[in-house]
């Protein structure tokens, strides 16, 4: 987790750097930036001579920007900063007193309400949280999603349910019998049953499905793209839930596989020849692949080794003239 720190004060310079040793000691994978103004001279800080600019350059950049300085300032300031709900960092205010830590911006999706109680409990201060959800002791389906590290369909209908759920409705979340809610398992439909003519509701796409890819030297993209597409509309599957291509050491300068990653938004994680040796035994190999590149088989042995372990294949191996794809699905926890 990247996070910044920012003041316009001498007072409120020192706090930060004080504050940013505690928190990387106690946050897990933190690193924190501090900016202050360079007229005030503080060590071990990043100085800058224009607080605007800098906060304009450096809004996307973090996870999350914690604002020591007056609330006005700070909506001023990232005003027309601000994108989706989905999208923006979150952003935190802590008083120059030391009493409050308040959740300003991106409450649930950008994690700025659990980042604040997890400072708040650091720092011995006071969280401020003021989203009906959190403060009526109810949850909201944005927080579900992040719990799940999942993707909203869409905010409008997201929203609709989370204001059902705050405003006392019943709102159902529909799972098979032999499913609980700590051990999710894909159903291929639901039935509800209700006498409501309109009901609101939002679906969550689980992001727990490996890509597990081999493929011919100097296969295009948009060829590999076609292949993944009919694998997935053949088993039922959202490219949504997507998370991660896997693939060879051989292919990792593959500039179709490398294209069509980036296209779907997808990191391309590299697997070693000598880690497939260990497992591909497990798998049906073929003596033509081994020949070529030294292992028996690719795409099965990098979905599974790329993945968490914890989970099954959906799909063991198909082919597209030349294209192999397996796809592997990672339990929910």
């Amino acid at each position: 987790m990247k996070l910044a720190f920012w003041t316009v004060t001498k007072g409120a310079g020192s706090i930060a750097r004080e504050y940013k040793g505690k928190l990387e000691n106690n946050l897990k994978d933190c690193n924190i930036d501090v900016f202050t103004l360079k007229k005030y001279d503080i060590e071990d800080t990043t100085q800058i001579e224009d607080f605007t600019s800098n906060i304009n350059e450096k809004f996307s950049q973090y996870d999350g920007h914690i604002f020591i300085m007056a609330s006005g300032i700070v909506i001023r300031k990232i005003a027309n900063l601000i994108g989706t709900k989905d999208k923006d960092p979150a952003v935190l205010l802590i008083d120059e007193g030391k009493h409050f830590v308040i959740s300003l911006l991106s409450g649930h999706l950008g994690g700025a309400n659990e980042l604040s109680y997890s400072i708040a409990n650091i720092l011995k201060l006071v969280p401020v949280i003021t989203t009906s959800s959190d403060v009526t002791g109810k949850i909201a389906v944005d927080t579900i999603s992040q719990k799940l590290n999942a993707e909203l369909e869409d905010l409008k209908s997201a929203k609709e349910v989370t204001s059902l759920i705050v405003n006392g409705q019943n709102v159902n979340i529909l799972l098979p019998k032999n499913v609980r809610v700590d051990e999710e398992k894909s159903a291929d439909g639901f039935i509800l049953v209700s006498n409501k003519k309109n009901i609101e509701y939002t679906r969550i796409y689980p992001k727990n499905l490996i890509l597990g890819i081999g493929c011919k030297k100097d296969t295009k993209a948009e060829d590999i793209l076609k292949a993944i597409e009919e694998c997935l509309d053949k088993n039922n599957l959202d490219f949504r839930s997507l998370k991660k291509i896997a693939t060879v050491d051989v292919k990792e300068n593959e500039q179709g596989l490398i294209d069509a990653s980036n296209f779907l938004g997808l990191d391309l994680e590299i697997i070693s020849r000598d880690e497939i040796k260990k497992i591909q035994d497990q798998f049906e190999g073929s003596d033509f692949v081994e020949t070529n590149i030294g292992v028996r088989a690719v795409s099965e042995p990098v979905a599974l080794l790329s993945s968490t372990g914890n989970g099954k294949f959906l799909v063991m191996k198909e082919k597209y003239d030349g294209i192999t794809i397996s796809i592997y699905e990672e339990e929910i926890k």
